[in-house]
């Protein structure tokens, strides 16, 4: 058995940076925004892109929507980018 997944995360890969997140739950458009861009909340100006590759089998790829979530999936990528003005 292997003791290190034990804790029931799986890792997501943000803008090529590893994360670990809760096994069998979402992720919101807010959390990975302020994973890559950790002073967001400083700027309400601003919107993002978010969009997503090796997804669940169902939705494996896509663009999440400002007020969005995604289940996560072990080694899912997410690219977040800043759009600039809303």
């Amino acid at each position: 058995m292997n003791t290190m997944k034990d804790h029931k995360n799986v890792t997501i890969v943000v803008e090529g940076t590893p994360h670990e997140w809760p096994k069998n739950s979402e992720i919101t458009y807010i959390q990975l925004v302020a994973l890559e861009f950790p002073d967001f909340e400083q700027h309400p100006e601003t919107t993002y892109s978010i969009k997503y590759t090796k997804g669940q089998g169902n939705k494996p790829e896509g663009i999440l929507i400002a007020g969005g979530s995604v289940k996560v999936k072990e080694g899912m990528i997410f690219n977040v980018s800043s759009t600039g003005q809303s």
